[in-house]
C-alpha cells in the first residue's frame, strides 16, 4: 500500500503575492490614482476644486455651494437647514409628510416669513418653508426671491427695480437649458445686494 505524502505549499509562496497584492493596490490605487484625479481636478475645475469660495477684498465671505444662515431681515433669506447650515452634517430632516413635528415647523416657518414679508401665508412658495435634503441648499426659487423684494428694498431704501434687477441678475437658468428649475444663489445675490447699498 503506497502512503500519499500531501503537499503543503510554502508560507512564502502565500505571503508574496498577498504583499505584493497589497502594496500595488496601496500605491496605485491609494497613492497615484488619488494624486493624478487630484492633479487633473486641480488643473481643469481649479474653483469647483477648492470648495467655489467666494472671495471678496482678500476676504472669504462662503461657498456658492453652501447655504448661509441670513438672520437680519435687510438681507434675501436662505433655505431652511435641517443641518443647521453646518456642511459637515450634510442631511434632510427625515420626517415623514404626515408627521407632526414637521407639520409644525412648517407651520411655524410659514407664520414667521408671511410676517416678515407682510404676506399672506398661501403667498409663499414651499421652498422658504422647507429644508432641502442636504440641508445646505444655497439656491431658493426665482419666487421666494421675488417675495423678499418689497421688504429689503423699504429696509434698504432702494427702489423695488433696484432690487427686482439683482434678482433678475442672478438668476440661473435650467442647467443645460433642460435639468433642474430656474434657481437663485443667495450668498451672491446678498453679496450683490451689500455692493449696491453696503
Amino acid at each position: 500500500m503506497k502512503s500519499s505524502v500531501q503537499y503543503v505549499e510554502p508560507r512564502s509562496a502565500i505571503l508574496r503575492p498577498a504583499i505584493g497584492l497589497s502594496l500595488v493596490s496601496l500605491l496605485g490605487f491609494g497613492l497615484l490614482y488619488s494624486s493624478v484625479a487630484t492633479g487633473l481636478g486641480q488643473l481643469l475645475f481649479p474653483v469647483q476644486s477648492n470648495g467655489s469660495l467666494i472671495e471678496k477684498s482678500q476676504r472669504i465671505e462662503g461657498s456658492s455651494l453652501v447655504a448661509q444662515n441670513f438672520q437680519n431681515p435687510r438681507y434675501f433669506m436662505s433655505r431652511p437647514s435641517a443641518a443647521n447650515y453646518d456642511p459637515m452634517a450634510l442631511s434632510g430632516s427625515n420626517l415623514a409628510v404626515t408627521n407632526p413635528d414637521l407639520k409644525n415647523k412648517i407651520e411655524q416657518r410659514l407664520v414667521e416669513v408671511a410676517q416678515q414679508n407682510h404676506i399672506a401665508k398661501n403667498q409663499i412658495p414651499s421652498d422658504l418653508v422647507t429644508a432641502s435634503g442636504s440641508g445646505i441648499d444655497p439656491h431658493i426659487s426665482p419666487e421666494a426671491a421675488q417675495l423678499q423684494v418689497e421688504r429689503i428694498a423699504q429696509l434698504r431704501h432702494l427702489s423695488t427695480q433696484q432690487v427686482i434687477d439683482i434678482v433678475h441678475q442672478h438668476t440661473e437658468s435650467k442647467q443645460f437649458g433642460l435639468l433642474g428649475q430656474a434657481r437663485v444663489n443667495v450668498l451672491e445675490l446678498n453679496l450683490a445686494l451689500d455692493q449696491l447699498h453696503p
